[in-house]
């Protein structure tokens, strides 16, 4: 081999070194995430939110006050609404998600069954609730129908417009403040099933989804819409605003969210600020009543900030007789199968579902 050709040899396995230095030198920066040339693509992370249709615009709020902070910087959404039961059970067959926002919290122990979602899921200090509202019945303008409570929705000649409890989480709110206000008024089991089959039997639009139920009320469909009340003030922000009453008995909606097991670590920030005062804020903003006994005064807001509300000076008045789901129902396990059961595998026929069948809606 001549002088060179060792000289050449030599200079190539020098270069060899170098390079082999730099890519490890390369290497540890990236593992220990101090590297100079961290991009913001590799920063940026997408949050699947999988959600009911009601609280939609609410969330698109929140998102945008989550992308003004450090953690919600460089994250965007990709999100899917339906009716929860539907989102539910899409999820479980293979619908990508981080984060879920149900109506139900059957909805996500649905989940929790399928090994997607932490049995923990409800066990902070919010019990895995992340908005709240109550149920209300929508009315035409001037309430032509004199409709005061829910007696009169079982009389001759209403026509009532509520979502289908097979698909749709509200619609399982709706019904279960329906019997509620009878059982807990102090009248028996049988009482509340014969006063559910005449509701039923007034039923002239049985929705997919709580949103589809209020689209079908604004559209001029019947005279009754049992909705949440953010559905009613939300509309009135949209110019579509209607009239509703707070019976002296209805229930609060508790609506929950939780993390899937694997999920983008945004979607924990995403959590907490959905918590927090701050995404608390934008839920009340939308109709929403803020969870956790805040008032709008902790969440630096005005009762006059609440725009679509009957009443600017008290937005969200107090419930003469409301209907806790755990304290009065024993939680979901307590009505469940009694009252939505669908007869499938061993479950019983619940008792709503009966109704529904008699009242010949259950194929609308």
């Amino acid at each position: 081999m001549s002088i060179n050709s060792r000289a050449n040899a030599g200079g190539t396995s020098r270069l060899r070194e170098i390079l082999a230095v730099v890519a490890a030198s390369a290497l540890l920066a990236g593992c220990s995430g101090g590297g100079t040339h961290d991009s913001s693509e590799a920063k940026a992370q997408t949050i699947n939110l999988v959600g009911f249709a009601v609280p939609e615009a609410a969330n698109k709020a929140i998102a945008a006050e989550f992308n003004k902070t450090p953690e919600g910087k460089d994250v965007s959404f990709k999100t899917s609404y339906g009716a929860s039961g539907d989102q539910s059970r899409a999820v479980e067959g293979g619908l990508k998600a981080d984060y879920v926002h149900f109506s139900v919290g059957t909805d996500v122990d649905r989940l929790v069954k399928a090994g997607l979602v932490s049995e923990a899921w409800d066990k902070g200090e919010n019990k895995g609730i992340v908005s709240e509202s109550i149920v209300v019945l929508g009315v035409r303008k001037g309430n032509p129908k004199n409709i005061k409570g829910w007696d009169d929705l079982v009389k001759p000649g209403v026509g009532i417009v509520t979502a289908n409890p097979a698909s749709s989480g509200a619609a399982r709110w709706n019904a279960l403040a329906a019997w509620g206000n009878i059982t807990q008024n102090g009248g028996t089991e049988a009482e509340a099933t014969a006063y559910v089959d005449k509701l039923f039997k007034n039923v002239v639009s049985l929705t997919n989804s709580g949103r589809d139920a209020t689209t079908s009320f604004l559209g001029g469909t019947g005279d009754v819409l049992l909705a949440y009340e953010n559905e009613a003030i939300l509309a009135a922000q949209n110019g579509q605003g209607f009239e509703y009453v707070i019976p002296e008995t209805t229930i609060k909606i508790e609506n929950p969210g939780a993390l899937l097991t694997k999920h983008t670590p945004a979607a924990e920030d995403w959590l907490n600020f959905v918590i927090s005062d701050a995404g608390q804020k934008q839920f009340a903003l939308k109709g929403f009543r803020p969870t956790q006994d805040r008032t709008l005064e902790d969440l630096g807001l005005k009762p006059s900030d609440i725009k679509g509300a009957p009443d600017a000076k008290d937005p969200f008045p107090k419930v003469e007789n409301l209907l806790i789901l755990d304290k009065d129902f024993g939680g979901w396990k307590g009505v469940k199968d009694k009252l939505f059961g669908d007869g499938k595998d061993g479950a019983p026929v619940g008792i709503v579902t009966k109704s529904i069948e008699k009242s010949g809606k259950a194929t609308q």
